[in-house]
């Protein structure tokens, strides 16, 4: 497929800065605001995703960094729940319950932002009680969005969008895969609107699915999208499974040409021509710097590595 549009007229490209500057547990707040800053400097990125902090010295810095720099924030709820192993589709309803209210924080916070989305993920898998999980899923997906509506004053509401992760190889979550991601949105959907998905390069080849089964069943419901890479043949290597290196990286699953492929991929399905809940349509970055590896380096090349699949599609 052949474009001839810049891709800034395009999309909103953005960046993890959790990932790309593990400072996931969120206890160094001058380190985080540092980082953050590198982004927020750089006229590459016009987005810079965010988890939810304890810290009001690094809510009010963002919010801060984000006014004057006119860098857009996005908030990414997965690190609180992973890190605490919260389950959002617990059959347990006190269990699920902690999950929920983790999340409604970064709506908090999303709010305060001025951020349009907040990403967040599904608990476990268990085949064996799957029908029950995605009943408890759904329910707390509409709590969410319900909770978000009833925070936005009259204006536009913050949009919830679940992540899809692999299901057998490292989170192991319930969504999971693909057709499994669409029948949760259709459920949710079916009860509130502001809802969509949030699918991963990073994650297709963890569920072994192409780009054409990932995104086309699921465009009607795609409102955010990651785009990363997976080690999944080295089971002893640190970069194993979930660990999002940087593209190319040795072994690994995704480089220029998946990227390519991907990009190309969204354009055909029609991404970039959605309405959508942000601005413009986003493409964040999800890289993390394996051992030995400098972040700032990580950035750099993952701008390269953009530039060079562009390319290939014509842009």
């Amino acid at each position: 497929m052949y474009t001839d549009r810049h891709w800034r007229d395009m999309m909103d490209l953005g960046i993890v800065h959790f990932m790309a500057y593990p400072i996931i547990k969120d206890d160094d707040p001058k380190a985080i605001l540092d980082s953050a800053w590198k982004i927020a400097n750089d006229d590459f990125f016009q987005v810079l995703e965010v988890r939810p902090s304890q810290h009001q010295e690094v809510i009010d810095g963002l919010k801060q960094m984000a006014i004057t720099s006119h860098i857009k924030l996005g908030v990414g709820a997965q690190p609180p729940l992973l890190i605490n192993k919260f389950d959002i589709n617990s059959l347990d309803n006190a269990e699920r319950q902690k999950a929920v209210d983790a999340v409604k924080n970064g709506i908090d916070q999303a709010y305060g932002f001025g951020a349009r989305i907040v990403a967040f993920l599904s608990g476990p898998d268990n085949p064996e009680k799957r029908e029950d999980a995605m009943a408890a899923l759904v329910d707390s997906c509409v709590e969410l969005c319900e909770y978000s509506k009833s925070k936005a004053n009259g204006g536009e509401p913050v949009w919830l969008s679940l992540e899809q992760f692999d299901d057998t190889i490292d989170k192991c979550s319930l969504i999971g895969p693909t057709p499994r991601a669409v029948e949760l949105a259709d459920r949710v959907k079916d009860k509130v609107d502001n809802f969509g998905l949030t699918q991963d390069l990073s994650h297709m080849p963890l569920l072994g699915e192409t780009p054409q089964e990932m995104l086309a069943p699921s465009v009607d419901h795609l409102i955010h999208v990651h785009v990363g890479n997976a080690l999944m043949h080295d089971k002893e290597h640190p970069g194993y499974g979930d660990k999002h290196p940087g593209f190319g990286y040795p072994g690994s699953e995704n480089n220029v040409e998946d990227l390519a492929r991907f990009l190309e991929t969204l354009i055909y399905v029609g991404y970039f021509d959605k309405d959508l809940p942000a601005d413009r349509p986003i493409v964040t970055f999800e890289v993390a710097p394996m051992p030995g590896e400098d972040s700032d380096l990580l950035v750099a090349g993952t701008k390269r590595v953009f530039h060079s699949a562009w390319s290939m599609i014509g842009g």
